[in-house]
């Protein structure tokens, strides 16, 4: 072999190496960070809803490897569904991502202090301190649902969302079938969930991440932004999604909950 086959030789090995070392390298580090993510992800749905807006996003986070559970509510008292999301809590084999929408925030900021929570996710949803309670809270940023007569109650005091104006003030960018399915599915709230104080807010001792809706009427953006900055959230803004973000987004929703499975062990 001469002296320039050699140096040809010589040289396709070192790419060869060099290849296969950063091969290794990022498989290496794939690993790392695929171990060190956390597995279980526990959804909470909010009020005028339930627990199959979901189902775009955990088809995404199924597919993605993770092990996905839904909390349902009763929304009969904010005890019950803080209970709720405890028990399903107590289901999982490991830390948890914990994962709210709307009044479900309220619910995951009480619940979330929990051991077994890793982090919390708030997508378009309120975030009251100890002390507070959402009612309040909206006060300082007030939704466009607040000044409309969308809002009725029962006899019995539970709230619910006219028909009529539900995909008005709830749920702009979905299509109007699926709105008005959403419209005559909704689960009534006792009105008492709405007062109900915090005793102690999760996101106070958790690393949270939120996403706001920035066409959200039903929760007033700047509020969610207001929670994000007092939280030092990592935050994300979804432009033109309506409140039920959640089931019109699924994939920036769903991105952003992997993302806190990532790192929330980090913080």
């Amino acid at each position: 072999m001469n002296t320039s086959m050699k140096v040809k030789s010589v040289s396709q090995w070192l790419r060869f190496l060099s290849v296969a070392l950063v091969m290794s390298t990022c498989y290496t580090l794939s690993a790392q960070t695929d171990t060190h993510r956390v597995r279980n992800v526990v959804l909470v749905h909010g009020a005028w809803a339930d627990g199959s807006g979901w189902k775009g996003v955990y088809d995404i986070l199924v597919k993605d490897g993770f092990n996905v559970s839904i909390v349902q509510e009763p929304e009969t008292s904010f005890q019950d569904d803080v209970s709720a999301t405890k028990r399903i809590l107590t289901l999982q084999d490991g830390p948890s991502i914990l994962v709210a929408h709307s009044y479900g925030g309220a619910v995951i900021t009480e619940a979330g202090t929990d051991s077994s929570v890793a982090g919390l996710v708030y997508v378009a949803a309120h975030m009251p301190d100890a002390g507070e309670n959402e009612a309040a809270d909206g006060k300082r940023f007030p939704s466009d649902i607040s000044k409309s007569t969308a809002i009725k109650r029962t006899a019995d005091g539970f709230d619910y969302l006219d028909p009529a104006q539900y995909r008005e003030y709830f749920a702009a960018d979905l299509p109007a079938d699926e709105a008005a399915f959403g419209a005559h599915s909704q689960v009534l709230i006792a009105d008492a969930n709405f007062h109900a104080t915090i005793t102690a807010a999760a996101w106070r001792t958790k690393p949270s991440w939120v996403a706001v809706a920035t066409k959200d009427r039903t929760i007033n953006p700047d509020l969610e932004r207001w929670y994000a900055a007092r939280a030092k959230s990592h935050v994300i803004e979804v432009q033109g999604a309506s409140h039920s973000i959640y089931k019109s987004r699924p994939k920036e929703v769903a991105a952003l909950i992997e993302e806190a499975a990532r790192h929330a062990q980090d913080q």
